[in-house]
């Protein structure tokens, strides 16, 4: 990676309906809908919503051999309404419905830790999807990696890039170049080391296949668009990404508009600044330059660190050439940037893109926004807010909640509204709130507490991985998590 300018990494195109992403294009925006797959009427009505905000590209969930089959009618209603989104279909848990989906959609999106070894199937799938013109995403989740892999690597990033590059190699082997790749977390360091890490792999393969970025599991509100931009944006300011999704537990087309700031944020990013000690700099594995363990926000003292301000429309690799400039290598900074944003959304995404990666690479030891018409409270709500999503400082509780999905089991937005109601006082804490069991127990392994849709109206309640209750009916569920997390000494009373 080059530090000391902004440029896009050359990709090949590919075409996903009426949609082209990678080469020159501009970076795609998308969604995913969270409706039935099975309810036609209900799925065409918010990839419809979807694509009115914005997004050219609706992703939809392919739980089961019904709910693949059932794309077929929501395809032609949703060009019956002369709605030309691109359509993909997310597989995970059933492989064998992929060959199903790829029929109808445009993209099929494929999980490499539910194949098996012989990779047979997975073989025919893409040749399935070269004779129809269908694109493939292969996309690979941290917490759901398979037991080979896992065995070797760990949950780990490295992991994660293995079980990708096999299924690319495979690509590779067989002339197929329609295909996108993801690393999925809900761990923002974790997701920026493994999209880095893939970066570096595929280049050494000669690979060229466009990246689609994500944090998963951000959650919702301002927290979740800060967690989403603090990743996202690292990997932008990098020049890796071709297509994004900003995953939040709201209705999927208030995930539009924060994908397109993001996008337009980076659209046109200049400047070369110099890196005169590049060595100090190792961006895939973390490490802090100094001796600072809590970096600080405004309000709290900061004998002895310098304060670098960015003025560049560059500000990342503006701050990076500076801090990694400094003739003392372990001198504390703070790095700060104006901002002109009357929204605190917009400012809040904004500072995390440009900001959160000089955290996740253990560059900075402070932040300190400028934004004239906020006041210093909700400035330095952000600066928290920004840090915790980098895990450099934690001030608040954590929700890794999922954005949901047709296979959610129970209303995420309401449920995790109150277990917000309940919880939000706590510190230090993480808690996931998973829709189902196909990414839940994998993607919160984070978590200290996580509350699982287990089947229609019933939760499974988790300590770390370890279940503690099976399939109680949800009206108890929250009471019970309170319970539990009383039980182990992590509960304190609001003030």
């Amino acid at each position: 990676m080059n530090l000391n300018e902004y440029r896009r990494r050359p990709t090949c195109e590919v075409r996903i309906g009426s949609t082209t992403i990678g080469g020159d294009r501009p970076v795609a925006v998308q969604s995913m809908t969270n409706t039935d797959t099975n309810d036609t009427e209900a799925s065409t009505a918010q990839i419809l919503a979807i694509a009115r905000a914005g997004a050219p590209i609706v992703r939809l969930t392919a739980q089961g051999r019904r709910e693949g089959e059932n794309l077929a009618a929501i395809a032609r209603r949703v060009r019956e309404e002369g709605c030309r989104a691109a359509l993909v279909a997310d597989i995970h848990f059933v492989p064998e419905v992929a060959a199903v989906a790829a029929r109808y959609v445009d993209k099929v999106r494929i999980n490499p830790g539910n194949y098996r070894n012989d990779h047979g199937e997975f073989e025919a799938l893409v040749e399935q999807c070269r004779a129809r013109g269908v694109a493939l995403r292969i996309g690979v989740n941290h917490g759901s990696l398979s037991k080979r892999i896992f065995d070797r690597y760990g949950d780990t990033p490295e992991g994660m890039v293995a079980s990708a590059m096999e299924f690319l190699g495979i690509c590779r082997d067989r002339n197929f170049d329609q295909v996108v790749v993801s690393m999925k977390s809900s761990n923002t360091r974790v997701m920026v080391a493994a999209y880095r890490l893939l970066a570096e792999a595929m280049e050494r393969e000669g690979m060229r296949y466009p990246i689609h970025l994500g944090v998963t599991e951000a959650g919702n509100g301002l927290e979740g668009r800060v967690k989403s931009a603090v990743g996202i944006g690292a990997l932008l300011a990098d020049g890796i990404g071709d297509t994004i999704r900003v995953s939040l537990t709201e209705a999927p087309e208030n995930e539009v508009p924060v994908a397109q700031l993001l996008v337009s944020h980076f659209a046109a990013r200049p400047g070369r600044f110099e890196v005169l000690h590049p060595e100090r700099y190792s961006p895939t594995r973390y490490r802090r330059r100094t001796a600072v363990q809590v970096p600080v926000v405004r309000g709290e003292r900061a004998d002895g660190f310098r304060t670098i301000e960015a003025r560049s429309d560059n500000p990342t690799a503006e701050l990076r050439a500076a801090i990694l400039s400094l003739d003392r290598a372990d001198e504390p900074v703070i790095v700060s940037r104006r901002y002109d944003c009357p929204s605190l959304e917009e400012l809040a995404v904004r500072a995390a893109a440009d900001l959160g990666v000089l955290f996740l690479d253990g560059l900075a030891d402070g932040i300190l926004l400028d934004a004239p018409g906020h006041t210093d409270a909700e400035l330095r709500e952000v600066e928290l807010m920004i840090l915790q999503a980098a895990r450099v400082r934690f001030s608040r509780t954590e929700y890794i909640a999922c954005p949901s999905c047709g296979r959610t089991l129970y209303d995420i937005e309401a449920t995790l509204a109150a277990i917000k109601a309940r919880t939000s006082h706590l510190r230090n804490l993480r808690i996931g709130v998973m829709g189902c069991i196909v990414n839940g127990p994998g993607e919160m392994a984070d978590a200290d507490y996580g509350y699982v849709g287990a089947a229609p109206g019933r939760i499974t309640l988790y300590k770390g991985r370890e279940v503690i209750v099976r399939n109680i009916p949800q009206e108890e569920a929250l009471d019970r998590l309170v319970e539990l997390i009383r039980a182990n000494g992590d509960w304190t009373d609001p003030e």
